[in-house]
């Protein structure tokens, strides 16, 4: 038999209309600006499944981690380099048994424009030839991972020190990407979930794996973390809708 359903009285029901706007808690997450488009996703689906806010900022690695060490009060950091989340954890910023590695990605050389011919990324590769009196986009070099990755990549096939001179460094990586993408450089050097986001540029060719480190994205619930949704949110970027979001951007979820 169905039970009898229960009339809340008219201010009873108004206090808690009232109240549940306020049950809505922040989070705020540090992320890799190569992160941009599948984390937008992921962010939007979880906001809209459990009412809670999400802010995300993004930048590169390196700025993000020494924000956050110089007291950012961010929730959740996911960095594109080891290095950068190592610096934060040797801080005492990271929450014990949270970190670990999240995404992988790939290294890919850029063209402004629509699909060209694809080269062989091999130390035969002229691409100082290719790039004759124009410049070749790239992250900081010695900061941002995609430009460490690059740089490192470009030195162990032998061709960094013919294109050194020609290198126009940006912020971040898609800074690197809009100077492709708006043909300020007729070639870029960024992770191929970047390229993936742009109609406007074409993959040319992928870097060897073996050319530069492997690319990681480890994450970490902080120490500023202080609510059950930064925790929720935390566990939902390993929710299978989550992976969905990053690998339909290109990223390798890694478990």
């Amino acid at each position: 038999m169905p039970k009898p359903r229960r009339h809340l009285p008219l201010a009873a029901m108004v206090s808690l209309a009232c109240a549940t706007p306020s049950m809505a808690e922040d989070v705020l997450v540090f992320a890799a600006a190569s992160m941009r488009t599948a984390l937008e996703r992921v962010a939007a689906d979880w906001m809209a499944e459990t009412g809670h806010i999400v802010t995300i900022s993004y930048a590169g690695s390196n700025q993000l981690a020494q924000q956050i060490i110089a007291g950012a009060p961010a929730d959740i950091f996911i960095s594109a380099a080891v290095s950068w989340m190592d610096a934060v954890e040797d801080a005492g910023l990271v929450v014990e048994g949270t970190r670990g590695d999240l995404l992988g990605n790939q290294l890919v050389l850029i063209g402004h424009g629509p699909p060209a011919e694809r080269v062989e990324i091999t130390p035969d590769l002229d691409l100082a030839a290719m790039l004759g009196d124009e410049r070749l986009a790239m992250a900081l070099v010695d900061a941002v991972p995609a430009g460490q990755y690059g740089k490192a990549a470009l030195e162990s096939l032998g061709l960094w020190y013919s294109v050194e001179g020609l290198v126009a460094q940006a912020d971040n990586v898609r800074a690197a990407l809009a100077l492709v993408s708006t043909g300020e450089a007729p070639y870029g050097i960024v992770y191929a979930t970047d390229a993936a986001a742009d109609e406007t540029v074409t993959i040319l060719g992928t870097f060897p794996p073996e050319s530069h480190p492997l690319i990681r994205y480890p994450a970490a619930l902080l120490a500023e973390a202080a609510d059950d949704a930064d925790r929720a949110f935390f566990a939902a970027l390993r929710s299978d809708s989550a992976r969905a979001a990053f690998e339909a951007e290109g990223f390798t979820v890694l478990d």
